[in-house]
């Protein structure tokens, strides 16, 4: 087990009764907890070639920035539709209710770049099937993606299959 998922608070029953919550903000909230998450996600990292790092609204900004600063990457924003202000390219993806649409800037990803994905969690694997088919539309190719937190009875990573994926905790359910 790691020792971050001691930081990670579950709240039963949210948002709706037999779902378990596993909340960061308690990570984020306690430097000690911050740390150790940064740290073994980056250690996922190590022996990986990348030009990038590219980090999933919001919450894998906050994974992702300081990762690529460790690194001393750039970082790119993948948006929610209408957040960016210069030519953008675009994906939809569905929700559990209805679908959404990611953005990031055209110019931001060159052919042949190696790009790192970040988010916070894997759960259906939507989203991060939609920004990693979105930047290989642009030409460059997803060498990793990375997440805090997987929750593994939603099968996300069955959709991001191709790609090689690490987690720093595993939870066997939703």
């Amino acid at each position: 087990m790691s020792k971050v998922q001691q930081y990670v608070t579950s709240i039963p029953d949210f948002p709706k009764p037999g779902i378990i919550f596993r909340d960061i903000t308690s990570v984020l909230g306690d430097a000690d907890g911050l740390k150790l998450a940064i740290d073994e996600m980056s250690a996922l990292l190590d022996g990986v070639e990348f030009d990038m790092i590219a980090g999933l609204e919001s919450r894998g900004f906050l994974f992702g920035m300081p990762l690529a600063y460790i690194f001393h990457k750039p970082f790119i924003p993948v948006r929610k539709k209408g957040k960016l202000p210069r030519e953008t390219v675009e994906a939809s993806y569905d929700l559990e209710y209805g679908s959404a649409i990611i953005e990031i800037h055209k110019d931001d990803i060159k052919q042949g770049m190696r790009v790192v994905l970040v988010d916070d969690l894997i759960a259906t694997g939507g989203t991060l099937e939609a920004a990693a088919g979105l930047i290989e539309s642009l030409g460059a190719k997803v060498v990793k993606i990375i997440c805090l937190m997987e929750l593994k009875g939603l099968k996300g990573r069955e959709r991001i299959i191709k790609y090689p994926v690490d987690t720093v905790i595993s939870y066997e359910g939703e």
